[in-house]
């Protein structure tokens, strides 16, 4: 499993925070279960949240051959080159 990024741990964070404090403000519980319930479906948001966040795409590096090999390289008969063909 990859390591989540700086953006997946910040937007999860933010939203546990965010949210705890919404829900906790919103019910104004006092109960202990309350505020557990409230305190796990925080915690199960910013997991979502974290998870969603789009992963950076890994750069794939194309292997080309050097410059001298490719010029060296024979053009079919039928074929047009895509040097020519401007």
């Amino acid at each position: 499993m990859p390591r989540p990024t700086a953006a997946q741990l910040a937007y999860g964070s933010i939203t546990v925070i965010f949210s705890t404090l919404a829900m906790l403000l919103l019910s104004q519980t006092s109960s202990a279960v309350g505020t557990a319930v409230i305190a796990v479906s925080a915690l199960a948001l910013g997991l979502l949240v974290a998870l969603t966040v789009p992963q950076p795409k890994s750069r794939v590096v194309a292997l080309r051959k050097p410059a001298e090999q490719r010029a060296e390289e024979p053009v079919p008969a039928g074929a047009t080159s895509s040097k020519t063909a401007a």
